[in-house]
């Protein structure tokens, strides 16, 4: 019997967690990181995408599997690293594009432990991880690709645009409804019923799956764990969240989650060397939580399951912000405006890169200061990003009572002054050594 329940007639699932976290930690992780940026000895086109852009079979992309062995892999570091970074909940690649399972799938030989050295299931040990350390744990899913199967269309950017048309060169033939029973639900069920409790299924590229499809996938994960949410990428409007990709600009006004990378690429590149700063992805998180969104930021572990070095030192730094400051980020709400003597950016990007879905990058650049702002209860949170004069001018504060003011990470006391024009404040002579990065919390209570 097929689930076909309508979004009015489906229970909708708890976004109270989603909605308090405000930041996660992305995982994109699969063959690719064993071939890390490289094929044919030659930097490979398309990132981890590369298996589209450089046709490789099936059968040959098959043959990475038998030297994927990562023994670094310690599915309670990763977790543990979230939890010290201030992260809430992980998002794992359970299958990418590719087709390739990073889980034990009865349904498709096709995974990590039926054709790598490794044989485990890491996935199961970042569910017991995730439980031992009280962090969600979240699974994307490639939706409307996946170029191991036959029966897998697009259309995007044109007919059979991001389709397998070596190995399946008949895209007419193609049926997604055979995929999708095929593959995608009998996958869906073993991630929902083998792995403990799932707060989001993260479907990506929904392509040609149709709205009648997108219900019934909607209806499947209610039926097996009601307070799993979906975002946007399940398709036909059933997503309790929308998704903002490489760039900022809230897609809602509702629950929104942006997710960025820390460098150029999604998964484990030896050739990304153009790497955000922990002061501009604080800025980035700042930002999108004032803005009531989440940040799900990136990290793609390297083929031996280790994180590279430069992610690693990234979120330590973050980790030890969020230390002082995490009050004015997690389980926060927005202010009556979400900044002050902010200019949004416009991000430039190369017009002559076609890969808008692999290294695609319009995130701001700028480290201007400004003040953005977060609230909870009767707390107003003033972020001071890439801050540097001891003087604060909050215009955003005129006519509001305030009755304290202090700085997160100092006991030294706070000289302010109300006035018709906001709050002027002096901040401590030594404030800039309470963070490792420019940015700074001012608390301020109102009566």
């Amino acid at each position: 019997m097929q689930l076909t329940i309508a979004k009015a007639q489906a229970p909708a699932p708890d976004l109270t967690w989603f909605r308090e976290a405000k930041f996660g930690l992305f995982l994109h992780w699969g063959l690719y990181s064993q071939t890390a940026g490289d094929w044919n000895g030659h930097p490979a086109k398309g990132g981890e995408h590369f298996m589209l852009y450089e046709r490789i079979p099936v059968k040959t992309y098959t043959t990475i599997a038998n030297d994927f062995n990562p023994v670094k892999f310690n599915a309670d570091e990763w977790v543990r690293q979230a939890k010290a970074t201030g992260m809430k909940y992980i998002v794992y690649t359970t299958k990418h594009h590719d087709g390739f399972a990073m889980y034990n799938s009865a349904v498709s030989d096709y995974n990590i432990v039926k054709q790598t050295p490794f044989k485990k299931d890491p996935l199961a040990e970042l569910a017991v991880a995730c439980k031992k350390y009280d962090i969600k744990l979240c699974l994307y899913y490639s939706l409307g690709r996946d170029w191991e199967d036959p029966d897998v269309p697009t259309n995007w950017p044109v007919k059979a645009g991001r389709s397998n048309t070596w190995d399946y060169p008949n895209e007419d033939a193609k049926v997604f409804n055979r995929y999708f029973e095929r593959k995608v639900k009998p996958q869906i069920k073993e991630l929902l019923s083998n792995y403990g409790p799932i707060g989001v299924l993260w479907f990506d590229t929904p392509e040609l799956i149709s709205k009648k499809e997108s219900a019934e996938l909607r209806a499947l994960v209610a039926q097996l764990q009601p307070q799993c949410l979906v975002n946007s990428r399940i398709g036909g409007g059933y997503g309790d969240f929308s998704i903002s990709e490489q760039t900022l600009d809230a897609s809602s006004k509702k629950a929104w989650e942006a997710c960025i990378t820390i460098g150029k690429n999604w998964g484990y590149s030896r050739h990304d060397s153009t790497w955000k700063s922990a002061e501009m992805l604080v800025r980035n998180l700042i930002d999108v939580v004032a803005n009531n969104g989440n940040l799900l930021l990136n990290v793609g572990p390297m083929g031996n399951g280790a994180f590279p070095n430069w992610a690693v030192k990234r979120l330590d730094t973050i980790g030890a912000w969020m230390k002082i400051n995490q009050e004015a980020i997690t389980g926060t709400s927005p202010f009556r405006i979400p900044a002050e003597g902010y200019s949004k950016e416009t991000a430039k990007t190369d017009d002559k890169n076609t890969m808008k879905d692999a290294v695609h990058d319009a995130t701001p650049k700028s480290t201007k200061a400004d003040v953005f702002f977060t609230t909870k209860g009767k707390t107003v949170y003033a972020l001071l990003r890439s801050w540097k004069s001891q003087s604060v001018w909050l215009k955003s504060l005129n006519g509001m009572p305030v009755q304290a003011i202090s700085l997160l990470g100092s006991r030294k006391k706070i000289t302010w002054q109300q006035t018709t024009d906001g709050v002027v404040i002096t901040l401590p002579a030594d404030f800039s050594k309470t963070n490792l990065i420019p940015i700074y919390t001012l608390k301020i209570d109102l009566k």
